[in-house]
């Protein structure tokens, strides 16, 4: 990639990790008129569809509430392919009680002798929820796979196995979604020298990201056979072209919304009560040393 092209994108990245910080604090209000700002055109366009789909997404989350829906949603991909992204754009506005992310970290000794899919299990949602796997059980198809961590024998047990018990979460009446962030070889690299030479991003990327980085062909073989066994009519993979990182997130929301038919659910008109004044409460004072000090200058 020429030196010009390098410096482009390493300024798209921190202009996203700006923008990153900027994304809960704006509304419709707050935009102002893209027209004036033709430099910023493209990201005020990004915010506007995110915010639209933002509200489709608490619609949907209402919907799922009201007709005790049961979602399952996989998000996978590299290491560095926007997968957090995308769930944090999703659940940024959501109810956590409603909308949870399931993030399991490598299993122990006790969970490595259980049936492969047990720990898994307890994640899935009851009527009225919606999980975001952040990576899932196709750990073993990946992760797993590429690095040793399962035997070949695992492996195809695996491979005979996910299709049944998928269907049998289908069977439940659990809606299940699978997604696959897919980035190339280039975009990687600059992602992870962005981590690298960000402190702020460093905690991303771990020895097990690293040695990724180095087996990208082994982990792309492990992809496609993934693919090939697991794409079912049933339970379909859906691929998200991530190379651009806002395209990727407005891309995946708008499918994700489009997966589950919805409608808009009434809500009761709220008013706010009066509030009680009793006129014997006294309130009690309270020593200023128990404030936090206030560092804060205008």
């Amino acid at each position: 990639m020429p030196n010009s092209d390098i410096s482009k994108r390493m300024h798209e990245e921190m202009l996203d990790s700006l923008d990153e910080e900027l994304e809960m604090e704006l509304d419709d209000a707050r935009l102002g008129d893209p027209d004036s700002v033709e430099s910023r055109e493209k990201r005020l366009t990004y915010f506007r569809e995110l915010l639209r789909l933002q509200g489709e997404l608490v619609k949907l989350q209402d919907w799922v509430v009201h007709k005790k829906l049961k979602v399952v949603v996989l998000f996978e991909g590299r290491d560095s392919a926007g997968k957090g992204g995308a769930i944090k754009r999703i659940t940024q506005r959501l109810n956590p009680r409603v909308c949870r992310v399931a993030a399991l970290p490598a299993p122990n000794e006790r969970e490595r002798t259980q049936w492969y899919f047990q720990r898994y299990v307890s994640h899935l949602p009851a009527g009225g929820e919606i999980v975001l796997f952040d990576r899932s059980w196709y750990n073993r198809a990946g992760v797993e796979k590429v690095m040793g961590f399962c035997t070949d024998e695992q492996s195809e047990q695996f491979y005979n196995d996910v299709p049944e018990f998928e269907n049998m979460l289908l069977r439940s009446g659990i809606i299940l979604i699978k997604y696959w962030f897919s980035i190339s070889d280039d975009e990687q690299h600059l992602r992870f020298m962005m981590r690298i030479n960000d402190p702020l991003k460093q905690w991303k990327l771990s020895p097990m990201d690293l040695e990724s980085r180095a087996r990208w062909e082994m982990y792309t073989k492990a992809k496609e056979t993934m693919l090939e066994k697991t794409h079912t009519p049933s339970s379909p993979w859906w691929l998200v072209a991530a190379n651009d990182k806002k395209r990727a997130r407005i891309n995946c929301i708008s499918h994700l919304l489009s997966q589950i038919p919805y409608e808009e659910v009434e809500h009761l008109h709220i008013e706010l009560p009066e509030r009680v004044h009793n006129p014997d409460y006294i309130r009690g004072p309270i020593p200023m040393e128990m404030y936090v000090p206030d560092r804060f200058q205008d």
